[in-house]
């Protein structure tokens, strides 16, 4: 079977790629800018959120040993999908939390995925995540690319990225 790609945006890049990278069957991470207008988006640019774009990763995963579902609950269990435009101390529309669908059948997974959370009342407050097309996906800048791995001790990895990590451990030890 072929690999697979989903592109999530659930605040900084930087902390959604370094739990996707964990993962049993996840093949790549690749950070990125998706949904807006610009053409050909710089970080600098879309941190003004003039640009339309969020930051987003691109996870190119193998379904033989992780599925779509899985990506999808890892997903809303790393970030906030009830603050609109916001994670965090980091806000404006290119944080905001989406689902960028490659296929009607993600669009479909993550609109039972929302529903069922909303369901069992996972969160005090509405899930705000959009669920829309993949579209003018962009990668980022190569300095972006493995950020926690290889700027660990600065201070915004460390004050961010480890809680998301430790969330991941508690809740799917299976996937790592």
């Amino acid at each position: 079977m072929p690999i697979e790609s989903a592109t999530f945006a659930g605040g900084c890049f930087w902390c959604v790629e370094a739990a996707f990278l964990r993962l049993r069957g996840v093949e790549n991470v690749v950070p990125g800018y998706a949904g807006g207008h610009d053409r050909s988006p710089t970080y600098q640019a879309v941190c003004t959120g003039t640009t339309g774009h969020a930051e987003v990763v691109r996870i190119d995963f193998d379904p033989q040993q992780i599925d779509y579902s899985d990506l999808l609950a890892v997903f809303f269990t790393v970030h906030d999908p009830t603050t609109l435009n916001r994670q965090g101390n980091d806000t404006g529309t290119q944080y905001r939390s989406a689902i960028f669908y490659h296929d009607k059948s993600q669009e479909t997974a993550a609109r039972e995925a929302v529903a069922q959370l909303e369901r069992e009342q996972v969160w005090n407050n509405p899930i705000v995540t959009e669920i829309v097309p993949l579209e003018n996906y962009h990668e980022a800048e190569k300095y972006h690319h493995n950020y926690y791995e290889l700027n660990g001790a600065q201070p915004y990895c460390q004050a961010v990225i480890p809680p998301k990590l430790a969330k991941l451990r508690e809740k799917f030890a299976h996937l790592l």
